[in-house]
């Protein structure tokens, strides 16, 4: 494999698969299967999931509620996505711990970085959950961060498309798919594949991101084996 140790980004939209709110478990086993491959081949892999599918921040603040309150809530809706990843992973045999930037050590453990790095190192997958702990930040920017944390080769963000286009391809049937950006690109052309703060994360931290659709079968085993999936964001184009 390409990469050593990788920081996969899912959505809490893509948990959801058709369905219009909460979680599709024929999703969670599809994900958690490919993840089994992956591990199996011995990289080393921790996912940062959000909550969208269960509660959005932004869209709590929007109704009239405090912003970081309804950030609090969506942290705690990665949570119960990041449980829910564990248990389908664990059904594949693959050794899971979750750890929580919020404690709630029932359920979780606390995020410690040493200990994160610890269980990859014995090849366990680290779900993390609860955002970084702090309002105002994206799941984007945690996984920017928990990647540099854990001296990650490169974020793997999984969406519903297949790469990074200069507009929205379902909208515009003419949209372009980019193969190649450099992480000021996608800052000066505002984007939005991911929000500002993550992309100058990576970009500082020498980080690369992938891009790339996580409904195509065994896609995550293809970028970690470096196949020119997607859309590569980088240093250099």
């Amino acid at each position: 494999m390409t990469y050593q140790r990788v920081l996969l980004k899912l959505s809490g939209e893509a948990l959801m698969g058709e369905k219009p709110y909460g979680i599709d478990p024929a999703i969670v086993q599809s994900i958690a299967e490919d993840v089994a491959r992956v591990v199996s081949k011995g990289t080393q892999l921790a996912i940062v999931v959000g909550g969208g599918n269960i509660f959005r921040g932004l869209k709590g603040s929007a109704e009239g509620m405090d912003r970081a309150t309804a950030d609090y809530v969506g942290m705690l809706a990665t949570v119960m996505n990041a449980i829910t990843l564990q248990d389908g992973l664990e059904r594949e045999g693959v050794p899971t711990r979750v750890q929580t930037a919020i404690e709630m050590q029932e359920v979780a453990e606390p995020y410690i970085r040493r200990r994160a790095i610890r269980h990859l190192e014995k090849g366990r997958v680290v779900v993390f959950g609860a955002g970084c702990g702090n309002p105002f930040f994206t799941t984007d920017t945690t996984a920017a961060l928990r990647a540099a944390e854990i001296n990650a080769d490169v974020v793997f963000k999984a969406t519903k498309v297949d790469g990074v286009y200069d507009r929205d391809p379902k909208r515009f049937t003419d949209a372009t798919r980019y193969e190649t950006l450099t992480f000021q690109e996608v800052l000066s052309k505002e984007l939005g594949v991911m929000d500002a703060t993550a992309i100058s994360l990576c970009k500082d931290n020498k980080i690369p991101i992938v891009v790339f659709d996580l409904f195509t079968p065994n896609n995550i085993e293809k970028a970690v084996a470096g196949e020119p999936i997607g859309s590569r964001i980088s240093s250099e184009s």
